[in-house]
């Protein structure tokens, strides 16, 4: 249902896209996740945005460097990613909140369903 897609291999100070496409009609209606997964760590929260898209969250490590988007007649979600640095090395994943609030609480991965398959982004030193 959701496929992320964009990543690839940059040095650092670079730039990614990252897409994510959505198959379901009701895309509009869930507020969507960016989450991302370092080797050998646990999966984390990167930033969320709410259903019409006027509101976002970031997770401190990126704020500031990257940017969430979403079009909802397009059913599609971006990630901007921007002054990339090697520890952004990851496998990036989006997701939809299962939870119809959109609030700071609400933003650790158990929260988020319909992962998909992920993107992997590698930022060379």
């Amino acid at each position: 249902q959701l496929q992320a897609s964009g990543g690839g291999l940059v040095q650092t100070g670079g730039s990614l896209r990252l897409s994510c496409a959505c198959s379901s009609h009701s895309f509009y209606n869930y507020n969507m996740g960016w989450f991302r997964q370092p080797p050998g760590k646990e999966r984390e929260f990167v930033a969320a945005i709410s259903r019409s898209g006027e509101s976002t969250y970031y997770a401190d490590s990126v704020k500031g460097r990257f940017t969430a988007s979403r079009d909802n007649n397009r059913r599609t979600l971006w990630l901007q990613l921007n002054s990339l640095k090697p520890e952004d090395t990851a496998v990036y994943y989006c997701a939809l909140s299962r939870v119809p609030q959109f609030r700071s609480d609400y933003l650790a991965p158990t929260f988020f369903a319909n992962w998909g398959q992920g993107t992997q982004v590698t930022v060379s030193s």
